[in-house]
């Protein structure tokens, strides 16, 4: 359980205030989530990294389903629940079906058995990958 805790609109102060303004407007939501609730106890991180995430995500070369995809695969391997959860959400609303979602884990497992027997083995990088 957190210690900390999550800073709440009616309590927030006017600087977060906008930034959480600006979170429902652009994801057309009634309230921000947890996350941007509890990292708003400091108000410059809060704003930062919503800056951060609204650039990285928005429509660019890859499509926002597959920038979800690659969010929630990086999150199962920093076995951050709360991103699996909130990105998984978010992928399933941008597309994403039960079938790509086992297909985006088995794709996960696989890198990462395989990565640490690189690793482990300390395979040289062939001269045709260079």
């Amino acid at each position: 359980m957190s210690q900390q805790k999550p800073v709440e609109y009616a309590s927030a102060t006017p600087e977060v205030k906008a930034v959480f303004d600006d979170i429902k407007a652009t994801r057309g939501v009634p309230d921000v989530n947890n996350f941007w609730k509890y990292i708003a106890q400091h108000p410059p991180t809060l704003e930062r990294t919503w800056d951060s995430v609204k650039d990285v995500m928005a429509p660019g070369a890859l499509d926002p389903l597959i920038k979800e995809l690659i969010y929630v695969a990086v999150s199962v391997t920093n076995n951050c629940g709360y991103c699996v959860a909130s990105h998984t959400a978010a992928a399933r609303r941008a597309g994403m079906t039960d079938e790509m979602f086992g297909e985006l884990l088995a794709v996960v497992g696989m890198a990462n058995e395989t990565n640490r027997l690189a690793v482990g083995y300390r395979v040289p990088i062939d001269p045709a990958f260079e």
